[in-house]
């Protein structure tokens, strides 16, 4: 019986191998983006689909025995798998999904060698190549396996959480595979409540600045997070965590400042909020008072209002200390800026005087360079007669005399 399993299970895998296993065709749509553009799908899926069909009941099989059927799914095996899920067809990916899943449940030798690969395809996405079809699919079958992780957490899955999962967060194309990473985190976090703090940092580490569609993923993903979050860790992170949900609730997109007010909606957030209120009040006072004033949509003026009111309700003496105090800066600030603008006016004046000091002095110089040219001339005049006495000395005293009474009177 032995001998024709084995039979068998080296003609399923020469099958499988010569049918599926195959070097993928380059993209037609070089600038290919799976966002906007439809996947190039596989023509020769018709053929294809049975086999993967006919794997995926061999390993479903009840009298499937991994001990022997380990000689044909090895590791080799396993690396082919893989490479398939960069495959453009979502039909094929959404089987390989199944039948790696299936291969993780029955083949324990193998799972850390799949962990493994599967990191080293994420870091090779993050740091090198930033295309990869089959993130999403990954991602789903690591998300149970993430939920079948024992406690306490080993250190290697620790590593991969901060080390892979959350810069996974900074690829442009994080639509596509956001919620199977949001599970992901959430997932670890709800094993290991003390995860919290170092998740939450670096997802405020890699968070957008310019893109509000992640900016609101990011968002989303946040609130998930606290639904699970311990009191105790929750304190650890709402100083930095609130100053940047302020700056969101500040933001001129209305979406992002939507997403960030509907924490207030959220009733185990609120509860988190009036326990630590008079740390939170004062990071979030500012903008919320000031975009009730200054916001151009009026949904989001009126989600403030409710917000303003929920935090009146729950700490009232600070709250009007806040507003107090934040009239007070305002009037400060106008101050100095009225301060500002006069001193800017009469420099322009200063400016305007200059200017008008030197044109005057400009029209004075032709008459002192006359009155110059003038003088010169009369010294001209001085030092030839004197020059013309000298040399007439030596013929005739007479015109010595006469030149010499000239010159006197000359002077």
């Amino acid at each position: 019986m032995n001998f024709l399993q084995r039979v068998a299970g080296v003609s399923l895998r020469e099958r499988i191998s010569t049918n599926i296993f195959r070097a993928l065709p380059p993209s037609d749509n070089p600038d290919f983006d799976p966002e906007e553009d439809e996947p190039t799908l596989e023509a020769a899926w018709p053929h294809i689909q049975l086999v993967y069909e006919f794997l995926l009941r061999f390993l479903e099989n009840p009298d499937f025995q991994p001990s022997i059927a380990k000689r044909y799914i090895d590791q080799k095996f396993v690396l082919q798998l893989l490479e398939l899920f960069d495959s453009e067809d979502p039909r094929e990916r959404d089987f390989l999904k199944t039948v790696l899943h299936r291969i993780y449940g029955k083949f324990l030798g193998l799972r850390a060698f799949i962990r493994k690969q599967i990191n080293n395809i994420f870091l090779k996405f993050i740091y090198e190549t930033e295309h990869f079809n089959g993130v999403a699919e990954l991602l789903e079958i690591l998300g149970s396996i993430i939920n079948g992780f024992a406690l306490p957490l080993k250190a290697e899955h620790k590593q991969f959480l901060m080390k892979v999962l959350i810069p996974l967060h900074t690829a442009k194309g994080l639509a596509l595979f956001h919620a199977q990473l949001a599970y992901c985190v959430v997932q670890f976090l709800e094993k290991d409540p003390t995860l919290t703090e170092p998740v939450i940092r670096g997802l405020l580490k890699f968070w957008p600045k310019t893109c509000s569609q992640k900016e609101v993923m990011f968002l989303g993903e946040i609130e998930e997070i606290l639904d699970v979050i311990e009191p105790t860790q929750f304190k650890k992170i709402q100083e930095p965590l609130f100053k940047q949900i302020a700056k969101c609730v500040a933001n001129p997109h209305f979406q992002v400042a939507e997403r960030a007010l509907y924490f207030w909606n959220n009733e185990y957030i609120l509860s988190l909020i009036e326990e630590n209120i008079d740390k939170i009040l004062p990071i979030m006072f500012g903008s919320l008072y000031k975009i009730s004033k200054e916001h151009w949509n009026q949904t989001i003026v009126a989600l403030v209002y409710n917000v303003l009111k929920a935090l009146m309700e729950m700490n009232c003496p600070l709250f009007d200390e806040l507003t107090s105090s934040y009239k007070a800066e305002r009037q400060r600030e106008k101050m100095k800026e009225q301060e500002r603008n006069e001193l800017w006016k009469k420099l322009e004046e200063l400016k305007v005087s200059r200017g008008s000091v030197v044109q005057n002095n400009s029209h004075g110089v032709p008459a002192v360079l006359n009155n110059n040219s003038n003088n010169n001339n009369n010294e001209n005049q001085e030092n030839s007669t004197d020059a013309a006495v000298v040399v007439m000395g030596d013929t005739d005293p007479d015109v010595t005399n006469a030149a010499s009474e000239s010159a006197s009177c000359a002077k």
